[in-house]
């Protein structure tokens, strides 16, 4: 059932009720901001425009999505991935009526708290903390937009509203046992990390997923990594490829990868509003979304099966590639490097960040690791080799 909010915004007339509406929001952690009026934007709207403003966010145009620190200009990042994300979480979220805007915010700015060199940075820094606390990505995403990133004479951080942050906290689902960094936000500011988030954060969530699945089949086959035969005869992506064949039998063979995944797209996000038409009927408003006791945004129970399926056959031939596991040893050791060293030596850290260094533990560590967090591949691997006057050989891999 939709609802009209009689906002001057005219996809808000077709909004459904189980949406996150701006007016309805549950504020900001710092209530007192200037009231100086900067354009005709609701709050969700302000939310997006602080992200997309933030230096954090432009940082992620030089940190690794699947290959470090590429030399192609066609492979992505960080940066293009979370665009594709916001492109693909519009789609759905203007088809189910939900806030489409609160659903960009939450796909821009998803993977803000990944440290340099991907996953293989966050290992390194998780290992590096092991005494205080530990590293996890998606919290430091919520520790970089209400701590780190302050732009403003009033507060630290962006202020973001409560969904916003909410919908980070939580974009895979009610979190029970949050690490120290989500602990000490949601002790300041709750963010009711037990219960499932709004749909908004459902869907830039599930369009992760799907950007990713077919993605990385397009950087997975330009950099070789993945042959070409047995991807196409896998079961996620045969029914597609014979159709694509079927239709466009002459064209060139990049122009019909490219349709392949095009296809690959617009099949899964058909099937998530469909799914999640269905399970979030009866629904009434955003509560119900929050209170149920499973994902509301989700695949068909099939189509969850093969997807998973198929994230086995990636993580086997992709991620897990040799060449992908020797990169990033390599990238695993500048960042260990690192640590240790703006550990014995705190004056080689940069002077804004040596000036605010904590003198006790577990804040040190945590506060050197909130440097190297922000840093992209290639302001890393400069450093270290300043700092060493030497970076592993061969550390980019395509």
């Amino acid at each position: 059932m939709r609802q009209s909010t009689g906002s001057w915004d005219d996809h808000a007339l077709n909004r459904a009720l189980f949406a996150s509406y701006p007016e309805r929001s549950r504020g900001r952690e710092y209530a007192l901001e200037s009231a100086i009026a900067r354009g005709p934007r609701d709050d969700f709207q302000r939310d997006r425009d602080r992200i997309i403003h933030s230096i954090a966010f432009r940082r992620l145009r030089y940190k690794t999505q699947v290959f470090v620190a590429p030399d192609g200009d066609h492979y992505r990042v960080r940066l293009t991935h979370s665009l594709e994300v916001a492109q693909i979480a519009r789609v759905i979220a203007r088809a189910l009526g939900l806030n489409e805007d609160l659903t960009e915010a939450l796909a821009l700015a998803h993977d803000i708290g990944h440290a340099p060199f991907g996953h293989a940075g966050e290992e390194a820094l998780d290992a590096a903390l092991i005494k205080a606390g530990g590293f996890d990505h998606n919290a430091q995403t919520l520790r970089t937009l209400m701590r780190l990133e302050s732009p403003y004479c009033e507060h630290d951080g962006l202020n973001l509203t409560w969904e916003s942050l909410e919908g980070l906290a939580k974009h895979n689902g009610p979190v029970r046992d949050p690490n120290w960094a989500l602990a000490e936000l949601d002790d300041a500011y709750p963010l009711d990390l037990a219960s499932w988030p709004s749909l908004e954060a459902q869907v830039a969530a599930i369009s992760d997923d799907i950007a990713y699945d077919n993605h990385d089949i397009d950087d997975g086959l330009r950099a070789g990594f993945l042959d070409l035969e047995e991807l196409l005869d896998h079961p996620f992506v045969a029914t597609r490829w014979h159709e694509v064949e079927r239709r466009f039998p002459d064209a060139p063979l990049d122009r019909q990868l490219a349709e392949l995944i095009r296809s690959q797209i617009g099949m899964m996000v058909n099937d998530v509003i469909a799914e999640t038409q269905r399970r979030s009927q009866g629904m009434r408003d955003v509560a119900d979304v929050r209170a149920a006791q499973r994902a509301t945004a989700a695949f068909s129970a099939e189509l969850q099966d093969s997807e998973r399926e198929f994230k086995r056959y990636m993580y086997e031939k992709l991620y897990y590639h040799p060449e992908q596991a020797e990169t990033a040893r390599k990238a695993k050791r500048v960042v260990s490097e690192l640590f240790v060293a703006y550990s014995q030596e705190p004056v080689l850290i940069d002077e804004e960040w040596l000036d605010t260094m904590p003198r006790h533990e577990p804040d040190r560590s945590r506060h050197i690791a909130d440097y190297i967090a922000g840093m992209t591949d290639r302001f890393a691997l400069s450093r270290h080799s300043e700092i060493f006057g030497r970076t592993p050989e061969d550390l980019r891999n395509v």
